[in-house]
């Protein structure tokens, strides 16, 4: 099967080996992704309601490379730095994912790659 891939050009993809999202049939994965701006700086420091909000927009583009969209989301996972944090998180990702209510699953962690970060998500959407 065909596999197509989406960078999103950040230094971290090339480093590491990954793409930013991958389209294999009617499923597109897409890797852990942050609250960057273009430049790559973090988008709302201190702030885990616009981390998430930035992150999923960010999810949203890489589907989009790939003829996706948040409506195709079935799955995402939602890391957190605190897990205190959850219903600010759990509320930019109800908003962004209302209609599709996908399965999730939030989990804390230590921390993410930039000690700024303070939630990553991942998705999977099946066309």
């Amino acid at each position: 099967m065909e596999r197509e891939r989406y960078t999103s050009g950040t230094e971290w993809e090339s480093t590491v080996g990954y793409s930013r999202a991958v389209r294999v049939g009617d499923e597109v994965h897409v890797s852990g992704t942050t609250a960057t701006d273009d430049g790559g700086d973090v988008v709302g420091v201190g702030d885990p309601y616009a981390q998430t909000e930035r992150a999923i927009e960010n999810v949203a583009a890489a589907l989009s490379a790939l003829d996706a969209s948040l409506a195709d989301v079935v799955r995402t996972r939602l890391f957190v730095t605190d897990v205190e944090n959850w219903e600010a998180v759990g509320r930019a990702h109800a908003e962004a994912f209302d209609a599709a209510r996908p399965a999730t699953t939030m989990v804390q962690v230590e921390r993410l790659i930039e000690p700024e970060l303070l939630v990553e998500v991942e998705a999977t959407a099946r066309l």
